[in-house]
């Protein structure tokens, strides 16, 4: 199974040019069993990167482009009184498959964009008093511009705390732009993605993710880490309990990529910033010092001690 892993990330790195780095931590999110939200300008390969992954396993696939009029019927689908039988029937929404792309998300209403928190924290849908269970895998990879880009709105923080990471491309260095000139004069790399693993094996596989092994010292580093969020000075709302969980479950997805059934400090170094930056609010007077969440975590990270694990 560790090779077909080691062959997604080929396949990815093929597709996707000099993003090892964010790829990895998606597919650390994968099998973690979390959710995705990825934020840059446009162009960058976002929505690509979802593709990708898509094919790549062999998942049931939908796809929301997300505008002022989506309504969050179009998500969760909605019940319709059927004539002929005389009963009322579930038209399902697009949240009824493996992986959602949730194109823009910040560009739709307050209220669709609430219609996906049910789903992506409990992996059911309620409609009209009738709870439906959506796949056992089923993840989200949303999209967002940045906020000042026309027509988009900030997402809650109760929207932001079901993603597990937060993550940007960022634009390809001068190398990776051009092989991706050149692979894309004929045809588009995604067109000849095969592939690799199937729904069943990407929840066999977290299933083994689950299994790795944190110990007390690293569940220590991770409380006291995510404790000094919630008293900074800067900060007026830290990590929450949700998010210290799914900062333990990237840890282990991070162990398991590195080919250990345990956990580490330094895997939790390398995805605190991706788990936390989202989830906290900064103080005022930090915002207007134009202090960033990403500096704050480093310097939590630089202030606690790294526990040593044999």
């Amino acid at each position: 199974m560790n090779d077909k892993i080691s062959r997604m990330q080929e396949e990815l790195a093929g597709i996707i040019k000099g993003k090892e780095n964010v790829t990895d931590k998606i597919l650390m999110a994968i099998l973690a069993g979390g959710h995705v939200l990825l934020e840059d300008v446009p162009g960058v390969g976002k929505t690509t990167t979802a593709l990708a992954l898509c094919r790549l396993m062999g998942l049931d696939f939908k796809r929301i482009q997300f505008t002022p009029d989506v309504v969050p019927s179009d998500v969760t689908g909605f019940t319709m009184y059927d004539k002929k039988e005389g009963v009322f029937r579930y038209c399902p929404g697009a949240v009824m498959c493996n992986m959602l792309l949730a194109d823009e998300i910040n560009r739709t209403s307050s209220k669709t964009q609430s219609a996906l928190l049910e789903v992506m924290e409990e992996g059911h849908v309620t409609v009209d008093g009738q709870t439906y269970p959506v796949p056992d895998l089923f993840i989200v990879i949303a999209t967002q511009n940045p906020l000042g880009t026309a027509g988009t709105q900030k997402l809650p923080e109760s929207q932001l705390d079901r993603f597990m990471v937060r993550l940007s491309m960022g634009y390809p260095d001068a190398v990776s732009q051009k092989e991706l000139l050149r692979d894309r004069q004929q045809r588009n790399p995604l067109d000849d993605a095969v592939q690799v693993l199937t729904a069943e094996e990407v929840l066999e596989l977290q299933n083994q993710v689950r299994d790795v092994f944190i110990s007390d010292p690293v569940l220590e580093y991770v409380t006291e880490l995510t404790e000094k969020t919630r008293t900074h000075p800067s900060i007026a709302l830290g990590v929450s309990p949700r998010g210290a969980l799914a900062l333990c479950r990237m840890t282990k997805a991070a162990a398991f990529l590195g080919g250990r059934d345990y956990v580490i400090p330094e895997d939790v170094k390398l995805v605190f910033k991706d788990v936390c930056t989202h989830r906290l609010v900064l103080e005022a007077r930090a915002r207007m010092a134009d202090a960033s969440a990403e500096y704050i975590l480093q310097e939590i990270l630089d202030q606690v001690y790294e526990p040593e694990v044999g």
